[in-house]
């Protein structure tokens, strides 16, 4: 999973390992530019910048709004249940409503200054069973964030996307946009103890770095976030920590090295009711406690 900064932070002591990675992220691919610097050409063609996306301390994520949201609810975060600070979830464990002042860093629309601090008062819902999400309830509205900031949630898609789907994964931690496309949906993926049904395979050009989990992975076209980026098999091992492996419907297993995933969000915004409430009842299809 690629949230694994606090083990490359530990490493940089010995190994420089910090090093290599700020080099990785600061090496953009040529289809996404850094969109760091204000008024970048391909910035202006494709509309997505850092509007709405925060930094956390091991990760990244953004500020979001589900289909139901009034500006007078309670504003979310959408980051990786293995971003939790309290650690990742066990498989098969789903934590719902459960307190946390936890603080995220709001980064202005050029990713090159921070606006203010973000404080959560609760966390909403969270695993890693079947997905890799967790969900944030700020102590501020959406329209008292637009207010003092001037910035706008983003809003979660409904839909599936489809597989060819150009989309943007935008990181807050590293303030590095990377550009590329929906490769495939993954039927399964397998990492360690944890399983994913129906993950996002990107094209090459995504080259995420550890940092960047939690990410909201963008459509393109629609603006909109259709998943969250979370994971990458590093050293082309078969199903461990750090390094996933695809499960096809017969069972048969791929390893696929240096290839990054995310997870799809579009469970999350059907269920997601009036207030920012995950209504986990019904016919809401995310894992239950």
């Amino acid at each position: 999973m690629t949230r694994r900064l606090a083990a490359v932070l530990a490493a940089a002591a010995c190994a420089g390992t910090l090093a290599t990675s700020t080099a990785q992220a600061a090496a953009v691919p040529p289809e996404a530019p850094d969109h760091g610097r204000a008024g970048a050409p391909h910035q202006r063609r494709a509309g997505v910048d850092f509007t709405g996306i925060v930094a956390l301390g091991n990760c990244s994520g953004s500020l979001v709004r589900g289909p139901r949201s009034r500006d007078t609810d309670a504003a979310l975060v959408l980051t990786n249940g293995h971003c939790l600070e309290s650690g990742m979830p066990a498989p098969g464990r789903v934590i719902v409503d459960r307190a946390s002042s936890r603080t995220f860093t709001l980064l202005d629309r050029t990713g090159g200054s921070d606006l203010g601090t973000l404080r959560a008062t609760r966390i909403e819902y969270a695993t890693m069973t079947d997905t890799d999400v967790t969900v944030y309830r700020l102590d501020a509205t959406y329209a008292a964030i637009r207010r003092r900031y001037g910035v706008s949630a983003l809003r979660l898609s409904t839909a599936r996307p489809h597989d060819g789907t150009e989309i943007r994964v935008v990181s807050g931690y590293w303030r590095k946009i990377y550009g590329c496309r929906i490769d495939a949906t993954v039927y399964r993926l397998r990492e360690a103890g944890w399983t994913w049904r129906d993950s996002l395979r990107y094209t090459p050009r995504c080259e995420t770095v550890h940092g960047t989990s939690g990410s909201p992975v963008i459509d393109v076209r629609t603006r909109q976030v259709v998943g969250v980026n979370n994971t990458g098999n590093d050293d082309g091992e078969r199903c461990t920590l750090d390094n996933p492996c695809e499960v096809d419907r017969g069972g048969r297993i791929t390893v696929r090295r240096g290839v990054h995933y995310g997870q799809q969000t579009y469970l999350l915004a059907r269920c997601l009711g009036e207030g920012g409430d995950v209504v986990l009842r019904g016919t809401c299809a995310l894992p239950k406690p």
